[in-house]
């Protein structure tokens, strides 16, 4: 026996509706990351270097509630080197949560601290990228009841 659900596609909610993401990546907006960001509802600013991203993030002008790090774009060094830029930002990464994304990646993480960034494998697809990004904002998203 199958049962089947079905829902009303328009009264769905995307994971990032609204949710202001910055990208550091060599990619621009057509590239996969960018675009499967915005396809969740994201509105995506991309920066292709590393300390004007850590800037940005730390100084937070646009209200940013997600941080994502392509490892593997040109000037950013790998996943380890990602992982130690994080630590640099001290304070902010408590209010922004951080997500990287590597070809370095051997186990994906989703630590349960917040400070802790989610760690995901490259290339992603769309379900990794979704899950990735919910476990991440999991603090701010809002479930709505009828």
């Amino acid at each position: 026996m199958q049962i089947y659900r079905t829902f009303d596609r328009d009264e769905v909610t995307r994971v990032g509706w609204g949710v202001r993401v910055l990208l550091l990546s060599s990619e621009d907006e057509q590239g996969p990351i960018a675009r499967r960001l915005a396809r969740q509802g994201c509105r995506v600013d991309i920066v292709d270097e590393l300390f004007a991203a850590l800037s940005e993030v730390i100084d937070d002008p646009a209200g940013y509630a997600l941080f994502v790090v392509d490892c593997d774009a040109d000037g950013v060094g790998g996943l380890q080197a990602s992982q130690r830029a994080v630590q640099m930002l001290g304070e902010a990464a408590a209010r922004v949560p951080v997500l990287l994304v590597s070809r370095d990646c051997r186990e994906q993480r989703f630590p349960a601290e917040r400070r802790q960034p989610t760690v995901l494998r490259a290339p992603l697809s769309a379900v990794s990228l979704k899950v990735g990004v919910e476990h991440a904002l999991r603090g701010r998203l809002l479930f709505q009841t009828d």
